[in-house]
């Protein structure tokens, strides 16, 4: 079953790469370091992830959206 996150911290260390804590509800903390490229890779991935549920809740068509550009 999947955890839920609580909090989380990013924070740089002295080799230019970055450690995250994720913190679910119940105080288990999970330590990950990361690159950064892979951090870019998951700004990126939760970027479409949420474009993409905005669209879905709102009803938003990409073809819509193109066309509203153009009339501009």
């Amino acid at each position: 079953m999947a955890r839920t996150l609580a909090q989380f911290t990013i924070t740089p260390d002295s080799d230019g790469d970055y450690t995250l804590h994720l913190e679910d509800e119940d105080g288990e903390t999970l330590e990950f370091t990361a690159g950064y490229e892979q951090l870019d890779l998951i700004v990126e991935a939760i970027e479409e992830q949420l474009d993409t549920d905005e669209e879905d809740a709102l009803g938003v068509d990409a073809d819509d959206d193109e066309a509203v550009e153009e009339e501009e």
